[in-house]
């Protein structure tokens, strides 16, 4: 645990030694804030509604410019292989970096929570639904985080590793608007796997358990795969 806790802080005092974590997050918060009084002023409703229906879409085109890094650099660098000699595994390697991406999302949803302060000031707030939708928000980027790493694990090229994420958590995202192509005979495969309308369901204040697991196997599957890439590096 003390290697996987000295990996995270590394990772995420990394981020902001570059301009690129800094960019994102003010990226973020623009378009949100951007969704957020659109839907208030605009739609003149006080609710969080047009915040949260489009949190999908711009957390699987950010989270990948995060992720990105993690391995991809390691191995473009040559320090993988430093990393890997040093009395660590692959497992506390694998964890350590993804709850460093994991901070940094924390961080970025902490900084919309006044969004939902300024609708509780201007009318009810269904408070219960809200936070059911925040949780969904960071069960969703934990999602993407544990592709982003996947991928990163694959290549030592981060434009690659950014496509290659960007390309699986569009495919997750675009699912449900399928539905009316394929026909109702994919509408239970697309439900199983599909982030949008998983997320959805939490963003109306519905917090199921099966969501929750989706998002746990989606999130254990992905390091999974990054561990053993990780793994058959040994055996080259």
């Amino acid at each position: 645990m003390q290697n996987v806790v000295a990996i995270a802080k590394r990772e995420f005092s990394s981020y902001f030694n570059s301009p690129i974590a800094y960019l994102v997050v003010a990226a973020y918060l623009i378009l949100s804030g951007g969704l957020f009084f659109s839907g208030l002023f605009l739609g003149g409703q006080a609710d969080m509604r047009a915040f949260f229906e489009l949190s999908p879409l711009l957390f699987f085109i950010i989270t990948p410019m995060l992720t990105m890094r993690l391995l991809a650099e390691e191995r473009a660098q040559g320090t993988m292989e430093l990393l890997l000699t040093m009395p660590v595994t692959d497992w506390e390697v694998v964890i350590g970096k993804y709850l460093a991406s994991l901070g940094l999302l924390a961080v970025m949803i902490g900084l919309t929570i006044p969004f939902a302060i300024s609708v509780a000031f201007l009318g009810p707030l269904d408070k219960g639904a809200t936070m059911s939708a925040f949780v969904g928000q960071f069960l969703m980027c934990g999602t993407y985080a544990a592709i982003g790493l996947m991928a990163s694990s694959f290549t030592k090229n981060q434009i690659v590793a950014a496509l290659v994420a960007l390309f699986i958590g569009f495919g997750l995202f675009i699912l449900g608007r399928l539905v009316p192509v394929l026909g109702p005979w994919a509408a239970p495969f697309i439900n199983a796997i599909c982030i949008d309308i998983r997320f959805q369901n939490a963003a109306r204040g519905v917090l199921d358990t099966r969501d929750v697991l989706y998002y746990l196997s989606m999130i254990g599957g992905c390091l999974l795969v990054a561990q053993a890439t990780l793994e058959s590096r040994r055996w080259r």
